[in-house]
């Protein structure tokens, strides 16, 4: 039988004065987004950013800050296992970082990517909207001298696939014990928590390093009213520029 538990949060926007809404909705394993990963997947560093994505997938895949995230059927969902279970998340809450990977390293991109420069990231504003892009403003622009190291990757889950792939309520007990990383990123941070993980706050830097301001501040879900969340085949071949995979692991 299916379920879902959402977790709602509002997020202030200093920019704009205004409210956004950030929801994460968790699901059980068999409530399929149409990405299957039985093993777990080879990832590569995105060269200059500090997220990975999974060359041999045709999905739109990627790891940053000790979550994965995938881009699917127009929405994003992110997940702290593998294979999930996966969190759909509403476009206000997907870490800038994520956002502003290259069209290049989308394995499986929409039809609408096309004409989009490879090289750049996806025109988010252009497709969810003037009031996203208001409230996002600068999320395409950054020092990237200050982008923050990678997070290392949570190889132990290597060890859990087929029968051996854990159940979400045997999942935060596993990675506790084997991964050690907290979550920098304050977006990730609730995410992370929303999943059962022990997010922790920042370390020494700050929590959402590289964000734009209208992704700061969030608000306990308990103070806030429930509300709904936001409701061609990829290219082929070795993208341009892709380094050699860097695992890593605490």
């Amino acid at each position: 039988m299916r379920y879902l538990f959402a977790v709602l949060w509002m997020v202030a926007c200093p920019l704009t004065s205004a409210l956004a809404q950030v929801s994460f909705e968790i699901g059980l394993p068999n409530v399929s987004i149409g990405v299957n990963v039985p093993v777990y997947p080879r990832l590569v560093r995105v060269p200059g950013y500090p997220v990975y994505y999974a060359p041999g997938l045709q999905s739109n895949y990627f790891f940053y800050d000790g979550m994965y995230w995938v881009y699917q059927g127009d929405d994003w969902y992110a997940s702290s296992w593998y294979n999930g279970p996966w969190a759909l998340v509403a476009p206000g809450a997907v870490p800038a970082y994520v956002l502003r990977v290259p069209v290049r390293y989308y394995r499986h991109p929409p039809p609408y990517f096309r004409g989009w420069q490879r090289d750049a990231p996806p025109r988010w504003g252009e497709h969810w909207g003037n009031d996203w892009e208001r409230q996002h403003s600068g999320w395409d622009r950054w020092n990237r001298k200050a982008a923050p190291r990678p997070a290392p990757l949570p190889i132990y889950q290597r060890q859990y696939s087929g029968n051996r792939y854990p159940n979400p309520e045997r999942q935060p007990t596993l990675h506790d014990k084997h991964y050690r990383y907290q979550p920098r990123d304050a977006t990730v941070q609730q995410a992370y928590q929303a999943q059962g993980m022990r997010g922790g706050p920042p370390h020494s830097q700050p929590g959402n390093q590289g964000q734009p301001p209208s992704e700061h501040g969030m608000t306990p879900p308990h103070q806030q009213p429930p509300r709904a969340p936001e409701h061609d085949k990829g290219h082929s071949g070795q993208p341009k520029g892709e380094g050699h995979g860097q695992e890593h692991n605490r």
